[in-house]
């Protein structure tokens, strides 16, 4: 190779060597300016994970809060019988009512939906207060062991613009109970039949008496 170089003409030279310089400039834009950005591109997919794992460690960290706050929660709920949740509801917005001066105009049905661990009361009521009285009411339904809380709420003077006249629709959750196993039952080998208890009959008697 080098008495090739060496045999060339110094214009077969400068030749060659632009040929060379070509050749290298056209790779590297082929193959290697388009992949300038793939670094900034790893730095941010790192970047991303870091925030990503320090979130889930966060979260994994208030594990027990949140096993503590459901324990807690699933504690409240079983006092209520599922045949008095109906009206453990309705006795609880009554009182809080009566005890705000809510006066409450009408009401609908109570409503149930359940899910796998849940059965949730609802209810829509039209209510007549003062303001103070309306946010009295509200709150205090959402506090303490009550599991009462507002889904929806619109709110509207009275005609004489006195008082509030608000929609609200009221929402409480309970915890579904696990239905009973039935009890097992003795295992029967295969091949057999289940044979009902059969009476003992008395013995008949083989005695017979003789005529003098």
């Amino acid at each position: 190779m080098k008495g090739y170089w060496n045999s060339l003409r110094p214009f077969e030279k400068r030749v060659v060597v632009g040929f060379g310089t070509l050749f290298f400039v056209v790779l590297n834009f082929l193959f290697v300016i388009p992949h300038f950005s793939d670094l900034a591109a790893v730095h941010d997919r790192m970047g991303e994970a870091q925030r990503k794992l320090a979130r889930y460690q966060t979260e994994i960290a208030q594990t027990n809060i949140y096993v503590g706050g459901l324990r807690e929660f699933e504690r409240e709920n079983s006092d209520v019988p599922a045949e008095e949740q109906s009206l453990q509801f309705a006795n609880t917005v009554n009182a809080q009512a009566g005890q705000s001066s809510v006066h409450i105009v009408s009401n609908s049905h109570i409503n149930t939906q359940t899910n796998q661990f849940f059965l949730e009361k609802s209810q829509s009521l039209s209510v007549q207060s003062g303001e103070q009285q309306l946010v009295d009411f509200l709150f205090s339904l959402g506090s303490g062991n009550s599991q009462i809380r507002v889904r929806d709420l619109s709110v509207r003077p009275d005609p004489p613009r006195q008082q509030l006249v608000a929609q609200v629709k009221l929402v409480a959750s309970y915890q579904k109970r696990a239905l009973a196993k039935p009890a097992n039952r003795p295992a029967q080998a295969p091949g057999t039949r289940a044979t009902a208890p059969i009476a003992a009959s008395a013995a008949p008697d083989k005695t017979s008496t003789k005529r003098p």
